[in-house]
């Protein structure tokens, strides 16, 4: 049977952060009942593609999801198991904020089969978790972190986020530091986008900023300083990059991650959530009460559909296998595509290892750290 990756998406969240542009939002019991209720009936629509399926990984995201209560996260992987075969060593994720887990919750996740918990904390500062409008402080953060670990969870990612307005090195590096030293299996560190649409781009994405009101972001070469420590003071403490963002210690890099840039096949289940499914990809719609009505009358949720070229699967294959740090396989490019990777980009390969982008070796091909640092760039060579 074919690999299938599974997500699931639970757009509430206690409130929007200063930074966010994920499909979430404050929801009352009764809403967050009701999309529960949804999800149940979408998951059951798939019995059909689910027979040519094995599930290696699920990974549920939003949002907030350790919001729900532990009733309804049962419920709704008590429904996935119905209709989805999922393997035994199944890694499966659950995204939780500080401040919404309980011990009861941890136990139901355990119940429910979830075996890896991903953190978000992004800073151990508590005024710059203020600034980015998170609902914990760094001490509610250990609270549930060592409540996870009580309850018997030995699989922990810890997001974390640099170049935060205020943000100096110093701070960045002390975030870093005491992080590492709790020994999480995962971390994942990002640099701040200001996306439209947030609070920090009516702030800081037009040049309005207010000195006097919101602290400045850190300029290009504290930025630079940031990213630059990330990697050195990580491998310190035993990580190893294996993602443009992504460390891990040895064996515990994320499966789900991993199957998406290699171009698995996932479903996304739920209120606009993404799809990649017989080189096809889409995405469900993204309006609550049209999602609800939509499943109440049996109509089609996809929104955006497209079929893949030939040449979007190359270049998909390249920018996203380029991402991890070993890079892609010459070999598996042509046994994809029928095509040497010679023949299609040799001459972008050439160019690009001529500028210390890339690194060559035998059949392997992967970003140089100066590529690293400008990937936007090199992956934009790559489409056709």
């Amino acid at each position: 049977m074919q690999k299938l990756e599974l997500y699931i998406h639970i757009p509430f969240c206690v409130q929007k952060c200063a930074y966010c542009d994920f499909l979430s939002a404050p929801a009352n019991d009764a809403a967050k009942a009701e999309y529960v209720d949804a999800l149940k009936k979408e998951i059951q629509r798939y019995r059909e593609v689910a027979s040519s399926y094995q599930v290696s990984s699920v990974f549920v995201g939003g949002g907030t999801p350790s919001i729900l209560s532990c009733e309804q996260m049962g419920e709704i992987f008590k429904m996935l198991r119905q209709v989805f075969t999922i393997d035994r060593d199944a890694e499966i994720t659950i995204e939780a904020n500080p401040g919404t887990v309980t011990e009861e919750k941890l136990e139901g996740w355990k119940q429910a089969g979830i075996n890896r918990i991903s953190f978000g904390l992004q800073s151990v500062n508590n005024e710059e978790l203020k600034m980015l409008g998170r609902i914990h402080t760094y001490e509610e953060f250990r609270e549930s972190y060592d409540m996870a670990r009580q309850a018997g969870f030995d699989n922990i990612n810890i997001d974390l986020i640099s170049a935060i307005p205020g943000q100096t090195v110093k701070s960045w590096e002390h975030t870093l530091r005491t992080v590492a030293e709790l020994h999480p299996e995962h971390i994942s560190a990002y640099s701040l986008i200001i996306e439209e649409g947030t609070r920090f781009y009516q702030w800081y994405g037009k040049g309005q900023t207010d000195q006097e009101k919101y602290p400045p972001l850190p300029d290009e070469d504290a930025e630079r300083q940031m990213y630059e420590r990330t990697e050195g003071i990580l491998e310190e403490y035993g990580f190893h990059r294996y993602e443009i963002s992504n460390y891990a210690r040895e064996g515990k890099e994320c499966r789900h991650n991993l199957g998406y840039w290699s171009r698995v096949e996932y479903l996304g289940i739920g209120l606009g959530a993404s799809s990649f499914i017989s080189n096809t990809r889409y995405h469900l719609c993204t309006d609550m009460i049209s999602y609800i009505e939509r499943i109440g009358s049996g109509e089609d949720l996809r929104e955006e559909i497209e079929v893949l070229t030939k040449e979007d699967a190359m270049e998909e294959f390249m920018f996203l296998g380029l991402r991890r740090m070993q890079g892609i396989s010459g070999t598996q490019f042509e046994n994809c595509f029928g095509n040497t990777i010679e023949e299609i980009y040799g001459d972008v390969i050439e160019k690009l290892e001529q500028e210390k982008m890339l690194e060559v070796k035998e059949d392997k091909i992967r970003l140089t750290k100066r590529g690293i640092d400008v990937s936007n760039y090199v992956f934009c060579e790559f489409l056709l």
